[in-house]
């Protein structure tokens, strides 16, 4: 993440929108004492509910989500929460090689509901845990202010934080003399981030079963983002002739062409090295060969070479352009068409950045107002991510959207996809009080 601090009116500048409803400091303070106050109140069943979802091996793959999502369904509503089910049919499901997903919303509407519609986002589908972990991966084993496990640094932690700042706000509501609160907070847990996300949040959004004003995902607790990469997976596949290496003459190589292809490839990335987003210079542009696959045996001219890049995006870049641009270049460098040589280049994955829209300023600044005021020494600020996630659907739609949770300084500091992944107890009760006094302030009249 970037060092650098840019200022709350910036980033209301550059949405076009600001703040139009601030409580006055004394009031903001007495809005956290209270919702601190009903988080305490159940921060025992706050961290049993964490500990219930990490415990749950929703890996991708395989993708099979339909036991984990009524598994939280049921935890949720023993929390006196109402939840909607909503499957995806199973041939959209497959097409992102994933078994079975259904997302589950939650819809609380406080007073008449005139006032915004405010989305938490976060998703509870994990990777696998791979190897080095002195915590079992699903023990949700809690230890010195800690809780390891699978799925805690993003996601399932942010999930509780979501979940129990809505049960505080509804605490608030409830309380004689509250400010009254008007307008609709809703929770979209969703399973298929590490797919993309498109039969998740883009699913919900795209079938109209929610239409949110503002919406907030999975992040870091100490500064807001409202950038990230984006993300292009393709593979490229050279075929040639085989041929035995006595006559190397009768076949085609189609590493040769590969190798040309390689060369071309990492002249480009060096090209990459020094693009840099204007948003936050920590968002920068790269080019990875991370699969290089081919041949047939040591005595044969190779009749076959697979590769397969990953091209990180800029917030300023648009993904399609940027595919065809690299598969412009790939055909050109495998040079001139050579009979027996052909050159596939395919996509595997295209994510686009997560762009700040209209209107994020309001969010943003009313985020940064309460990490403040719980993270007195923070560097808060608007900034921007290296990594890409599925809070860009929303942003896609026209929603404003900013990354807020219960996530680590970094993704190292957490061991975040790593062995021994970790969230800090408490970042995640802080997270919660933050999201609830900023939806106290969005839903305040």
């Amino acid at each position: 993440m970037s060092s650098e601090n840019h200022s709350d009116d910036q980033t209301a500048d550059q949405s076009g929108s600001t703040p139009d409803r601030q409580p006055n400091a004394a009031s903001a303070l007495q809005l956290l004492s209270r919702l601190g106050s009903a988080i305490d109140a159940r921060w025992a069943e706050q961290r049993a509910f964490l500990k219930t979802l990490v415990r749950m091996p929703s890996e991708i793959p395989p993708g099979d989500m339909d036991p984990f999502a009524s598994d939280i369904a049921d935890a949720l509503q023993a929390l006196g929460l109402e939840v909607e089910r909503h499957p995806v049919p199973e041939p959209f499901v497959r097409q992102t090689g994933m078994r079975s997903v259904t997302n589950l919303i939650v819809r609380r509407v406080f007073a008449d509901g005139r006032g915004p519609v405010i989305a938490l986002c976060s998703h509870a589908d994990v990777v696998p845990p791979g190897e080095g972990w002195h915590h079992a991966p699903y023990g949700a084993t809690e230890e010195n202010g800690l809780l390891f496990g699978r799925g805690t640094a993003f996601g399932k932690s942010d999930i509780a934080a979501y979940t129990f700042a809505l049960l505080a706000l509804e605490e608030e509501a409830r309380a004689e003399g509250a400010a009254k609160l008007s307008g609709t907070v809703e929770l979209h847990i969703t399973f298929d981030e590490e797919a993309g996300g498109y039969v998740g949040p883009s699913w919900i959004l795209g079938q109209e079963l929610s239409k949110p004003d503002f919406a907030i995902a999975s992040g870091f607790s100490r500064f807001v983002t409202t950038a990230h990469s984006g993300c292009l997976h393709q593979e490229i596949i050279v075929r040639g002739r085989a041929a035995h290496a006595a006559e190397p003459g009768a076949g085609v190589d189609a590493l040769e062409a590969a190798t040309r292809i390689l060369h071309a490839l990492y002249r480009e990335r060096d090209r990459l090295s020094s693009c840099r987003s204007a948003l936050d210079p920590d968002i920068a542009a790269s080019l990875t060969i991370g699969l290089i696959q081919g041949g047939v045996n040591t005595n044969v001219v190779p009749d076959r070479v697979l590769i397969r890049l990953d091209r990180r995006l800029l917030p300023e870049e648009d993904g399609e352009t940027v595919e065809q641009a690299l598969s412009t270049l790939i055909q050109n460098a495998a040079g001139e068409e050579e009979e027996g040589l052909e050159v596939e280049c395919r996509r595997i994955l295209l994510a686009e950045p997560l762009r700040p829209v209209t209107g994020v300023g309001t969010l943003a600044s009313a985020a940064h107002r309460h990490i403040r005021e719980i993270f007195p020494d923070a560097d808060t600020r608007t900034s921007g991510s290296p990594i890409f996630s599925d809070a860009r659907h929303y942003a896609a739609a026209g929603i404003p959207t900013i990354l807020y949770g219960s996530g680590p300084t970094s993704l190292t500091a957490a061991n975040a996809h790593g062995a021994d992944e970790h969230v800090l107890l408490s970042d995640l009760r802080a997270a919660t009080v933050v999201v609830a006094a900023t939806l106290g302030d969005l839903l305040r009249t």
